[in-house]
């Protein structure tokens, strides 16, 4: 639900929009299509300003508000428009700090840990919550380096980088809200034994595309350094990768993706690698398939177009953890009974419209288990 108002300031028209969405239950299990436990739903809401010209030289300003029932981020941009060789040069405030080419600001979240901490049932193909929620607060500098655009008349590049500093403290709590140390096992959920992690952390990332008509191909890099500031601090580093390709086959595409990662030194067990789930490995419940410090998941899709908005799809996903869930701290995979590996595959629907995509998929896993997803991808302008 969004509501939009435009206002004429002299000669200027500010834009006012205000959007409300309520998020939907992810997946349901079939056959007694019972809602599964890892479905994220809640309200979420937000409020966008944008001016075209508020100095008079076509600068543009973005005001940005998103608010939901767990975290909270304000943006204020002030972008100056610069010839098109050269790099654009923009003023970002975030949370009331003014800055040049960053982004200044903090974040702080409440997350139920389902996908290391949760129990996989009914088959590893639904995963209940335990009573363990991470408590995020946040605050840092995010430095991004325009990107770089060549255009011909059929291909498009894009290479991008972006770094940021980030200062994290992570707090376990129960479903109370109260701190906790140990899991119910009464193994540690922090890496210091206390009741939080605190670490410093530069975050890089770097994104090269390529596209045209026929194909694309994407590939992008993330790097965490914790960086030993204090010497309680954590230090480690966590790397991970996501290639993507996609190939038109007459009106057909066919798109294939490889993500990996690793993470040495310190780590809590939160920081591990989960996979499983309906953006991992399908058909299993979040994070059933294992965790561990290392991850390698391949995702294929062939969709074919039914009509002018309804498109069909086949796919298959398959992960491991490359046998490292023995390397993360109380072994949590391994005392639950997760395999560490898994495939699963299945067909779907995708009806397009001005909403967004409307996603159902329904997905086997290797041990036969069924499970149907409803999902709706956003409309991105």
């Amino acid at each position: 639900m969004g509501a939009q108002k435009s206002i004429h300031a002299g000669k200027a028209k500010i834009d006012f929009n205000v959007d409300l969405t309520h998020k939907l239950c992810g997946a349901l299990l079939v056959p007694t299509l019972s809602i599964s436990d890892d479905c994220n739903y809640g309200c979420n809401g937000r409020v966008s300003i944008k001016h075209p010209d508020i100095f008079g030289g076509s600068e543009k300003l973005d005001l940005l508000w998103d608010k939901g029932l767990q975290d909270s981020n304000v943006v204020i941009a002030i972008r100056r428009p610069r010839p098109e060789w050269v790099s654009q040069q923009s003023f970002v405030i975030q949370e009331c700090f003014l800055l040049t080419h960053a982004v200044l600001g903090a974040q702080h979240s409440i997350t139920p840990e389902v996908a290391v901490h949760g129990i996989p049932v009914n088959r590893l193909s639904q995963t209940e919550g335990g009573e363990i929620n991470i408590s995020r607060l946040s605050a840092g500098v995010d430095l991004t380096e325009p990107p770089n655009t060549k255009w011909s008349t059929k291909t498009s590049i894009r290479f991008e980088v972006r770094a940021s500093i980030l200062q994290k403290h992570v707090r376990p709590m129960n479903g109370d809200g109260r701190s906790i140390t140990l899991d119910h096992d009464g193994f540690p959920i922090t890496c210091s034994g206390n009741s939080h992690d605190n670490m410093v952390v530069l975050k890089q990332e770097s994104q090269y595309a390529i596209a045209d008509d026929n194909m694309f191909s994407r590939v992008t890099f993330q790097m965490e350094q914790g960086l030993p500031l204090l010497s309680k601090w954590l230090i480690f580093n966590k790397f991970k990768f996501v290639a993507s390709r996609g190939v038109r086959i007459g009106p057909s595409l066919l798109v294939t993706s490889l993500t990996g990662g690793s993470l040495v030194g310190d780590m809590a067990p939160h920081q591990a690698f989960s996979i499983g789930g309906y953006n991992s490995v399908r058909g299993y419940g979040e994070g059933a398939v294992g965790s561990g410090r290392s991850c390698l998941i391949m995702n294929s899709e062939f969709t074919i177009p039914l009509s002018k908005q309804l498109e069909g799809g086949l796919f298959m996903d398959c992960g491991t953890d490359l046998g490292s869930a023995h390397h993360v701290p109380g072994y949590p995979a391994i005392r639950q009974g997760k395999p560490g590996y898994g495939v699963g595959f299945g067909y779907g629907l995708r009806f397009n419209s001005h909403l967004g995509q409307f996603r159902v998929d329904y997905a086997v896993n290797a041990l036969q288990r069924k499970t149907v997803y409803f999902g709706i991808n956003s409309v991105t302008t």
